[in-house]
């Protein structure tokens, strides 16, 4: 036994040193790349651009063509056969590890957004390193969570001098944006709006209690952060007693007006909202997601969270409103508001850093949503987001000319099947390049090194 143990702490050891420090081949961006005879799929419009050259310089891509001479010297990817289409967005999500930061990568993420509670050297010196190609990982994008109360953990704002100087702390400390959270009060929400409208800060978030979503996205609020927040700030009144009701169908066509009226943006989260009210009440749904094949990448800590959560110690039926969020989805999508891909991962029972993300995109397909649709609120839409509301040196969500070189290379079309996407034949992010081998390299090193922990006495 202490002979196995032994050398499962030395596969450890020796897989989370690759998981730090990253594929040598994919630690350096300098070296021009050539995609050759690859199927493009821009997203930009719903095509595909068959027998391309892409050419990758600089984190950029410098060249898009049929009949393009390739640099000499550049390292050269053969294309034949397969598909390149932007890397995917999540852009709801509570992670702050460089083990999730793996996970998300090696699932085609190359941008994700922590919607709060990050640690501050996450932030910081993690976020850093990751756009040094220190450290394997997707962009980081990160929310400053504010609330009326600590009833949830966030940061508690009780005036509105309290906002106007957390603002400024979250821009000085490099948040890229501020999530507003449920007990906010009028004050001091109006306070926060006109604070970040101040610092260049775009506020995102759940619906505030006693404001209400309506009044939220009027004055400024740019992103909803879950698709349910509706039920609880615009369905219901603000100020008036919650419950389990399903609304009328009949409230849609107001919520869609509100939305195009304030251009605001909706974390499409299907899968999210079905699986929390798939465990209400039923403890077994919690042992059935520990059994999930993924959850081997879940840190004991996140394990240990998932079995103490609140959710299956009470017994409600949402059926009807995950049915009620299934129509409200595909009329907001129908209707032109802009939705974005959201895996909440992994403060959720049965949400893990990136595959969470691909178990929403196919549940959203469910929905009566087209592939490229579906596909759309994983790269253009939020990269329109992104472009718009966080500083960037280059675009991002399409196969363009000038843009980041974020991209996911796949045996098929996407277009066809939206589950090729679990298994990219290689990423690149931000010009770094991962082979399948080196992917698989360090979802193997997450899961060695929570073995490892787990086997600690």
């Amino acid at each position: 036994m202490q002979s196995n143990r032994n050398r499962l702490s030395w596969l450890a050891s020796f897989l989370a040193a690759l998981l730090i420090a990253g594929p040598a081949a994919a630690a350096d961006r300098s070296t021009v790349t050539a995609f050759v005879n690859v199927n493009v799929i821009p997203m930009d419009r719903e095509r595909v651009l068959r027998g391309q050259t892409v050419i990758v310089e600089g984190g950029r891509i410098a060249a898009i063509g049929r009949k393009l001479n390739v640099p000499a010297g550049a390292r050269t990817i053969d294309g034949s056969g397969r598909y390149l289409s932007p890397g995917l967005a999540d852009m709801h999500n509570h992670s702050d590890t460089r083990e999730d930061l793996a996970l998300f990568l090696a699932n085609g993420v190359t941008t994700m957004l922590n919607m709060g509670e990050a640690r501050n050297s996450f932030v910081g010196r993690t976020r850093l390193a990751v756009d040094k190609g220190e450290v394997p990982g997707p962009r980081i994008l990160a929310a400053l969570a504010v609330d009326g109360s600590p009833q949830y953990g966030h940061l508690v704002l009780a005036s509105p001098k309290d906002a106007e100087a957390a603002v400024r702390l979250a821009k000085a400390n490099c948040y890229s944006f501020i999530k507003v959270y449920n007990n906010l009060s009028p004050e001091v929400f109006a306070a926060v709006v006109a604070a970040a409208r101040a610092e260049g800060l775009a506020v995102v978030g759940h619906g505030v209690t006693k404001v209400g979503l309506g009044k939220q996205l009027d004055s400024g609020q740019q992103m909803v952060a879950h698709a349910e927040e509706f039920f609880y700030s615009f369905f219901t009144a603000p100020g008036a007693p919650q419950t389990d009701a399903v609304p009328g169908a009949d409230r849609i066509p107001e919520a869609i007006a509100l939305l195009k009226r304030s251009g605001a943006y909706v974390v499409a989260d299907l899968h999210n909202y079905a699986t929390i009210a798939e465990q209400f009440g039923r403890p077994e749904k919690v042992a059935a997601y520990l059994a999930m094949p993924e959850a081997r990448y879940l840190s004991p800590a996140d394990r240990m969270s998932w079995v103490n959560s609140g959710y299956q110690k009470r017994k409600v039926d949402l059926s009807g409103r995950v049915g009620f969020l299934r129509a409200f989805i595909k009329a907001m999508a129908d209707a032109g508001v802009p939705l974005i891909s959201g895996g909440d991962a992994p403060s959720i029972p049965g949400l893990v850093p990136g595959f969470s993300l691909h178990r929403n995109l196919a549940m959203l397909e469910t929905t009566g949503l087209s592939r490229f649709q579906v596909l759309s609120l994983a790269t253009r839409v939020p990269g329109e987001f992104v472009n718009r509301y966080a500083t960037a040196a280059a675009p991002v969500g399409t196969v363009a000319i000038g843009s980041r070189a974020d991209l996911i290379l796949t045996k098929d079309n996407p277009l066809d099947g939206l589950g090729t996407l679990e298994r990219p034949a290689g990423v690149m992010a931000n010009g770094r390049w991962y082979d399948s081998a080196e992917l698989r390299v360090l979802l193997d090193g997450v899961a060695a090194k929570y073995v490892t922990a787990a086997a600690r006495p």
